[in-house]
């Protein structure tokens, strides 16, 4: 489904994305991260927590271990500095991850359960690419938000990550940076 390039290009960009979001936020008014909308979560930080949320489970679904989330909608950091620095960690360890992949890892399926206790299977590449998808359609719904404020939201296509970073649609990692992923 995925081979090892595409894997690194969308951990970088989901990273990319993520920040682009997180600098436009808190370029924004004081509370305006908190402020309750019309949306399911509540709020920007609602709704960025429940990204956050989605990646630790989907985390924990590629180590096979157990994530002890009931809910999806948990606010875990209710400060938008510190949900950052979170957010940061999981995307950092999911740009090593992608790193460490190879194709035959990403065709591997493994079992898990969602948060209903319903079991099902997919394979690591599929897992990482829902996240990946997950996350750009969550952050969607963030940047929808930001004409409430009213306030232009950033762009954080795709296409808009290549233009600006074309490197990384043709570099794989060096064997140097894979070395320190794995010292």
């Amino acid at each position: 489904m995925l081979n090892t390039q595409t894997t690194r290009i969308l951990s970088r960009y989901k990273t990319w994305a993520d920040n682009v979001l997180f600098d436009c936020i808190e370029a924004l008014p004081p509370d305006e991260a908190v402020k309750t909308r019309q949306t399911l979560f509540k709020s920007m930080i609602g709704t960025l927590n429940h990204i956050y949320v989605v990646d630790l489970i989907w985390k924990a679904h590629l180590e096979r271990k157990e994530h002890g989330f009931t809910a999806r909608n948990v606010v875990v950091h209710a400060d938008l500095r510190d949900l950052r620095r979170a957010q940061q960690d999981m995307n950092a360890w999911f740009e090593r991850w992608a790193d460490e992949q190879t194709d035959a890892s990403l065709a591997e399926v493994l079992s898990f359960a969602f948060i209903s206790g319903e079991r099902s299977a997919m394979s690591r590449g599929a897992m990482f690419m829902h996240l990946v998808n997950h996350a750009s359609y969550h952050r969607g719904w963030v940047c929808e938000m930001f004409f409430d404020v009213p306030a232009k939201p950033p762009a954080t296509d795709l296409p808009v990550f290549l233009t600006a970073h074309p490197e990384s649609s043709f570099s794989p990692p060096s064997p140097a940076s894979h070395d320190q992923v794995n010292a």
